[in-house]
């Protein structure tokens, strides 16, 4: 669907404008989450605290998370949207007070990991089912691995399972594209993550160790008052 007052549409409930800002999306996601925290927080106290996490869960983490590898590049203004959707929500959680950092209750409490990470997560997961051969047929081309490259079988980077990074020519729209995004997650991800031998369950538990691991190694510069 097209408008063209606001020259953007919106395809698989994700919205997308011209300039790919993705603020028009990050605007609406956060338009519904923030009004489904308001709705319960009326009702909290009604609320045991493991139904209030379930809820929030249902019904704001999911639409924080949903197709969010879209915003992989995006500005730093239309990702911290979804950040504070995030932060919310945990205070709504834990009762935090505003005047109280966030991070420690992200991390110690409810171990979320920031939402940069979870973008990284979300392309990190569709580039295993990618390279594992589970992904739909339109990911083939996606992802190259360097071993299948003639004259480069025998690099260290093929023998580490490292994908093909393509070169782009802009440094606006084209790292944002899967077929760029995809190899540079994967190749940044540690070696024991790029085994063959690696269940998808164990990939998605260890990945989700790591990038938290990563997330809050250094406290200082995540730490926020939102």
């Amino acid at each position: 669907m097209y408008d063209n007052t606001f020259n953007h549409f919106c395809d698989l409930g994700v919205t997308l404008d011209s300039l790919l800002t993705m603020k028009q999306h990050t605007d609406t996601v956060a338009r519904s989450c923030f009004y489904q925290m308001r709705q319960l927080r009326s009702v909290r106290r009604s609320l045991t605290l493991d139904a209030l996490h379930t809820l929030v869960h249902a019904l704001i983490n999911s639409k924080v998370d949903y197709c969010n590898a879209v915003l992989y590049g995006a500005p730093a203004y239309a990702v911290w949207r979804l950040q504070a959707v995030l932060n919310a929500a945990a205070r709504l959680i834990t009762g935090t007070r505003l005047n109280e950092h966030i991070t420690p209750v992200l991390r110690d409490t409810l171990h979320w990991v920031p939402f940069t990470h979870r973008i990284d997560y979300k392309i990190a997961l569709m580039t295993y089912s990618c390279v594992h051969g589970t992904s739909p047929a339109y990911f083939d081309s996606i992802c190259r691995p360097v071993a299948s490259v003639e004259g480069r079988a025998m690099l260290r980077s093929a023998n580490y399972g490292k994908l093909v990074e393509p070169r782009t020519r802009g440094k606006r729209y084209g790292p944002r594209s899967l077929r760029v995004a995809a190899p540079f997650v994967w190749n940044n991800l540690p070696r024991h993550l790029r085994n063959d031998d690696i269940s998808c369950e164990q990939f998605a538990r260890d990945l989700k160790t790591v990038l938290f691991a990563w997330a809050y190694s250094s406290e200082a510069s995540l730490t926020t008052s939102v």
